[in-house]
């Protein structure tokens, strides 16, 4: 047929075959890995603890048989890395001496996760850290911290009290609240509110509905009538190394009759905008803490973050819109929707918006003004999260941003 040719294998260039063996090999094995943890729903392995470097800089590598979500307990600067691996069992052998920066290592069973000590030789920072899928010659999983030194002498606690000291609250999910609208953006119009108004008051009661059972730590990207830039809501989430962004509105219709809450996740035609976006600035790989070694490869690995941040918004909107319908809230007859809105872009912070309901419809605008309706509401969306983080899908997880935050 016209305009159709086949690709011809013997044009490609050495490099050109490389790059793309290298990448179908990653994209294949990471999904068969991560499949077979989807299927088994069982604990995986540290298999082993490795280092590599000197005093300056340290490399500490933890080899995994299945994918892992990390979490920085304790980041260096009291002369101790404390970091917990989720779903994984310690290995055999669960202390040792390291090299470079790290003068030894122990790693306990702690629950469902393994807890990791690194103590250092004086006090370093996490200058980055990533998750490698099996490939390039390699079956299994790598959990990679590199390590730089400070210069600065280690503030430790006293002989005795490390292990007594209670966890910092990094180790409890971010949680980032978006109130939609506001300042000079007012949003929808109702008879008698407005939506920016509606938005952070709701947005209040769901950070109180949050920080009630200490489970949480949980921010406002505003917490008054002013305005700030969709783009801008998404940096504050990132640079903070968010676990969830839920961000709130009001939805207005032509027809006062229509009425119901929705949610909205990512649309395929968004995810490709935002991963295109993401790669046109410089650096992008260091902020996705990604090797860097091969743009080929990175951009792989940047898509498959998109993959399961995407599987990750649709497990929340699905937990939120059942929270929702047994709290008997109305909802639109279809109420997961999809968007590429600028408040879902961010390729590695599972995120949804919720519509509470339309403002233009004269009851749906009474229960969004009502203190009562809109508490009780709050408290579905609240126990839709707490479910959304007791059933982990398992899904892929590559990287995250921040040294302090959850990877």
């Amino acid at each position: 047929m016209h305009g159709l040719s086949r690709i011809k294998l013997s044009d490609w260039s050495v490099r050109e075959r490389v790059i793309a063996a290298v990448g179908l090999l990653v994209f294949a094995v990471a999904l068969l890995a991560a499949g077979r943890g989807l299927a088994s729903g069982a604990m995986g392995e540290i298999l082993r603890v490795r280092f590599g470097g000197d005093a300056e800089r340290t490399r500490v590598v933890i080899d995994l048989d299945r994918t892992s979500r990390g979490l920085v307990i304790q980041a260096g600067d009291d002369g101790r890395v404390v970091l917990s691996l989720a779903h994984v069992s310690p290995p055999e052998r669960r202390s040792g001496t390291g090299q470079g920066l790290v003068r030894d290592f122990r790693v306990a069973g702690a629950g469902a996760a393994s807890r990791i000590e690194l103590d250092l030789a004086t006090s370093a920072e996490i200058e980055r850290r990533f998750l490698l899928p099996p490939g390039d010659g390699v079956a299994h999983y790598r959990y990679v911290i590199d390590l730089k030194a400070t210069g600065r002498a280690p503030t430790r606690s006293a002989p005795g009290t490390e292990r007594a000291a209670p966890a910092r609250p990094a180790e409890r999910p971010l949680i980032f609240i978006d109130a939609g609208h506001g300042g000079r953006d007012p949003g929808a119009m109702g008879a008698s509110s407005r939506e920016s108004a509606v938005t952070l008051a709701a947005a209040q009661a769901l950070k109180q509905e949050l920080e009630r059972g200490g489970r949480y730590r949980v921010r406002l990207t505003r917490d008054s009538d002013a305005y700030v830039d969709l783009y801008r809501r998404v940096a504050i989430a990132r640079q903070a190394g968010a676990d969830l962004f839920i961000s709130l509105h009001a939805d207005a219709g032509a027809d006062p009759a229509t009425r119901g809450a929705s949610v909205y996740t990512l649309s395929e035609q968004g995810a490709g905008r935002a991963v295109r976006e993401f790669t046109r600035g410089e650096n992008w790989q260091r902020s996705l803490n990604l090797p860097g070694r091969d743009a080929s490869v990175d951009r792989i690995l940047l898509d498959m973050t998109q993959r399961a941040t995407q599987n990750r918004s649709a497990q929340l909107a699905r937990t939120l819109l059942g929270e929702l319908e047994s709290a008997d809230h109305p909802l639109l007859r279809r109420s997961h929707r999809d968007a590429g809105l600028a408040v879902l872009l961010a390729p590695d912070v599972p995120a949804v918006l919720l519509e509470m309901g339309f403002i233009t419809n004269p009851e749906d605008e009474r229960l969004l003004n009502d203190a009562r309706a809109r508490r009780r509401m709050m408290r579905a969306v609240a126990e839709g999260i707490d479910r959304y983080f007791r059933e982990p899908s398992g899904d892929l997880q590559m990287a995250g941003t921040g040294a302090a935050g959850a990877n």
